[in-house]
């Protein structure tokens, strides 16, 4: 036996340590329920994005991994307009929950106003006097 320690991670390791994680995990869940990126992006006339969200349905679930609105887009609608969306879409998808995680000095009140209930908060995440906070909706 041989281990090994990188700061460099090839595309080939995370397949072969993903191929094994997979595997072990469809012994209990229905995998085909965990894949299909949705993404939801709003651009303006010139094609430049002014927000968008990238999520990942897993089960039942909607799990929300990115959302950005632009500085000048901010207060616009633009970030309640994402959301909803991608709550459609991945409703239509069959999952029946979202969730969301957000730093403090990020978006909670926006998640909040949004319907999102807070589930816990993380102290100290990802440095002292910071929080990260988990959010979770049903659909």
């Amino acid at each position: 036996m041989h281990l090994s320690i990188t700061d460099n991670v090839t595309q080939q390791d995370k397949n072969e340590l993903l191929t094994g994680l997979r595997a072990y995990n469809g012994q209990f869940l229905d995998l085909t329920t965990f894949s299909g990126d949705i993404g939801v992006y709003v651009r303006d006339e010139k094609g430049v994005m002014l927000g968008g969200l990238i999520g990942v349905r897993k089960g039942e679930w909607l799990n929300i991994d990115f959302l950005w609105v632009s500085e000048g887009a901010r207060g616009s609608g633009v970030g309640s307009q994402l959301i909803k969306s991608a709550e459609v879409e991945a409703k239509r998808k069959g999952c029946r929950h979202a969730l969301v995680d957000t730093a403090s000095f990020q978006a909670r009140p926006f998640y909040e106003k949004q319907g999102y209930q807070l589930q816990m908060s993380l102290p100290d995440y990802p440095y002292p006097g910071m929080q990260r906070h988990y959010l979770t909706k049903p659909l």
